[in-house]
């Protein structure tokens, strides 16, 4: 990994407490500082890959220097401060012809009583796509057929802290134009005659949100929960009516002081009145290992479980477990199920910010891939 630099004695790569290698003080006090976050893709969806993703801190010389004095003053003090405004930017091309470039921003406000974030992307997919034939098919003997979806998509979505409880509720709002199109001529005519040549799809839903984790980057301890209810409509400006309820959960449990076990759920809901819809509308199960959209469905369930051990505070190795089901309503109902699993490690690349970054290798019964991650891993 290689570190953008700009002259200036005062900034130092060695944490002032445990004098190893740290870039809080680089993203802090220089004022064009950012962490490269590079991107070797493994995704089996797209094939291999890579990219480059720069993340930039935003914060008020007041708001620093805070930061800084808590850092000082425990390992972990800085890291419990209110998130940063971030930023990041970045590239990222496959094997397989998937490009993407893209821009986001996270900010809050009044003391993080509103938050907000906001992005755009445009780029090129080439995906594979599993069919049962609407349940004429077995299951486990599904039939795949490549696409190639081009566009652009923006989104954002807003919260506002209810009182001063970890309580947000909110709004979000996502619009994309896409093209279409399959490698196979038989599907590709089907889509062209169903769907057409171009897309506009548009959203607009509620969002609920409880959030007490220590850290927005890697929390040790606390757990957050989130609903949301999204409805697509032509209405709103979209080409499609249908509609996804969404429910999240993760909690962070400290066991000792070098233990920690965290859980994680996932559960999406699918409902439409429509026949011809997009290949890509309906949820998939999401776990490392698990190629996306293998597994799409109606009803979408996983759970997660990961078990992180400090063997300092610097680094953190990890293992990790999860189980996903699928539930497909067509001409004749079907289900599955999925498990992944696999290890991983952290560094703390940035303590006065809570930063880790490091490798996840997971593997399930369709694949094995490796993550170059900054967080959790959930």
């Amino acid at each position: 990994m290689s570190i953008l630099t700009l002259p200036c004695h005062a900034i130092s790569f060695l944490d002032p407490i445990d004098k190893q290698f740290d870039i809080g003080s680089y993203l802090a006090e220089n004022a064009y500082g950012f962490l490269p976050v590079p991107m070797i893709i493994t995704e089996p969806a797209v094939g291999y890959g890579g990219g480059i993703v720069g993340v930039f801190l935003h914060e008020s010389a007041e708001e620093k220097e805070a930061r800084k004095q808590k850092a000082l003053a425990s390992f972990d003090g800085g890291a419990q401060l209110m998130p940063a405004g971030v930023t990041a930017a970045g590239v990222a091309a496959t094997q397989n012809g998937t490009w993407l470039a893209f821009a986001g921003h996270r900010h809050s406000w009044l003391k993080d009583s509103i938050r907000y974030i906001g992005g755009a992307g445009g780029g090129r997919f080439n995906i594979d796509i599993y069919s049962d034939l609407g349940g004429l098919l077995p299951s486990d003997r599904t039939i795949s057929f490549g696409t190639e979806t081009e566009g652009g998509a923006i989104f954002q979505h807003v919260q506002f802290r209810i009182a001063k409880t970890p309580l947000f509720l909110g709004l979000k709002q996502i619009w994309s134009h896409t093209s279409l199109s399959s490698d196979n001529p038989i599907v590709d005519a089907i889509l062209r005659s169903t769907i057409g040549e171009t897309m506009n799809n548009s959203g607009l839903g509620l969002q609920a949100e409880y959030d007490t984790r220590d850290n927005l980057f890697f929390p040790k301890n606390g757990y957050q929960a989130s609903a949301e209810y999204m409805v697509y409509n032509k209405a709103l400006g979209g080409d499609y009516n249908y509609q996804i309820l969404r429910l999240d959960g993760q909690i962070f449990v400290p066991i000792t002081e070098q233990w920690t076990i965290a859980f994680a759920g996932n559960y999406q809901d699918f409902s439409t009145n429509e026949y011809s819809l997009p290949p890509t509308a309906r949820p998939f199960i999401e776990l490392r290992g698990v190629p996306s959209f293998r597994y799409q469905g109606d009803q979408i369930a996983a759970a997660q479980t990961q078990v992180n051990y400090f063997i300092t505070p610097r680094w953190t190795v990890s293992g990790f477990y999860g189980l996903g089901y699928r539930q497909q309503e067509s001409l004749k109902d079907s289900s599955q199920t999925v498990d992944a699993y696999g290890v991983g490690f952290r560094y703390q690349l940035a303590r006065r910010y809570g930063i880790h970054m490091g490798v996840d290798l997971a593997a399930s019964k369709d694949d094995k891939a490796f993550y170059i991650s900054m967080g959790s891993g959930f």
